[in-house]
């Protein structure tokens, strides 16, 4: 049986710049996967040419897989290669996707077909044909021998120079699943002006956490998910207390500013690392804020402003802190 392609080997495709036509990825390691395919997007098909040459599907839509079929078929206008996703192919009936099977056993060269499946059901015929012909990458979890090496390489990338036993110590507490130990690695860069993290840094995550819960929280609220917005802002009420809501608000304040901000910087085509400096947030945030940012009207920034405004003086007048935050919350 053909042996599954290791995420790294992708990356090697990457740097020469000729990936193969069809890749299926899927594991549990969501966090490299999308990291991976993020980095295919914005280096594989030149930005001038992406318009006409990167096409992404969505399974949970309703998805025609002639159309998939069209797309992969069709020849790249400006560009050496085109790019086509299909996200959450495993919603996809299989049915539907064996249609799709004849082009696996003859692709076309200058098209790459990455489809993304978390948990593809490989009894299918469509699953079973693509792993037989070798085109599977699985994001396995990290094991516990490449968990520190990872937090150190990942450390790196963020300018974060973090010691063997910190390392040691970070995956102690929080385990071998990348994202968790991403987003750690994150509030300790906003944590440490000094970017040099022993244990005694790692120990103090927990005091931190308060400011990238927030933003946590700001990016549930731009998303309009009120559920999980609430669930965040009752589980921060809890951790700190009522005495945190007046602290609450103020950091709410800063980073729809930072929101506001960040649309007129858009606006302008600012550079992303120059819009870090001038937003005053580290560079690896700047695309997050700036995807909150897309997701709001001036108007609904003002409004939020004044919402968050007249929260103060309610709480000031000593009404009921969590009633005033979660009325706020649904407001907006």
């Amino acid at each position: 049986m053909p042996v599954e392609i290791a995420p790294e080997t992708i990356l090697k495709h990457l740097q020469k710049g000729r990936l193969n036509p069809v890749y299926l990825f899927h594991g549990p390691d969501d966090f490299l996967l999308e990291k991976i395919l993020k980095q295919i997007r914005e280096t594989f098909i030149p930005e001038t040419a992406r318009d006409f040459n990167l096409h992404i599907f969505d399974g949970d839509g309703k998805v025609n897989p002639g159309d998939i079929f069209d797309a992969v078929r069709s020849l790249p206008f400006l560009s050496s290669n085109r790019l086509v996703i299909v996200r959450r192919t495993d919603h996809i009936p299989g049915s539907d996707l064996e249609v799709l099977i004849p082009y696996l056993e003859k692709p076309v060269d200058t098209t790459c077909l990455i489809l993304v499946a978390l948990k593809p059901d490989f009894r299918l015929k469509f699953f079973s044909r693509i792993k037989k012909l070798g085109h599977a990458v699985n994001f396995r979890e990290l094991n516990d021998r490449q968990a520190i090496p990872w937090i150190k390489a990942e450390a790196r990338e963020m300018g974060l120079n973090i010691r063997t036993e910190a390392c040691r110590h970070l995956h102690e507490i929080v385990g071998n699943r990348s994202r968790t130990l991403h987003t750690e690695l994150e509030k300790l860069y906003l944590r440490h002006d000094s970017k040099e993290i022993g244990v005694n840094e790692i120990k103090e995550l927990s005091i931190f956490s308060r400011m990238y819960t927030i933003f946590e929280l700001m990016d549930e609220i731009s998303q309009r998910r009120k559920a999980q917005s609430l669930s965040i802002l009752n589980r921060y009420l809890e951790e700190e207390g009522k005495d945190a809501a007046f602290g609450i608000i103020g950091m709410l304040t800063r980073q729809i500013r930072i929101i506001f901000q960040a649309k007129v910087f858009a606006s302008g085509s600012v550079p992303q690392f120059e819009m870090a400096k001038k937003l005053g947030v580290p560079g690896f945030l700047v695309s997050k804020v700036l995807d909150q940012a897309r997701r709001w009207q001036e108007k609904d920034l003002e409004k939020a402003l004044t919402l968050l405004y007249q929260a103060d003086g309610r709480l000031k007048s000593g009404s009921q802190a969590r009633l005033v935050l979660e009325n706020f919350v649904l407001s907006i």
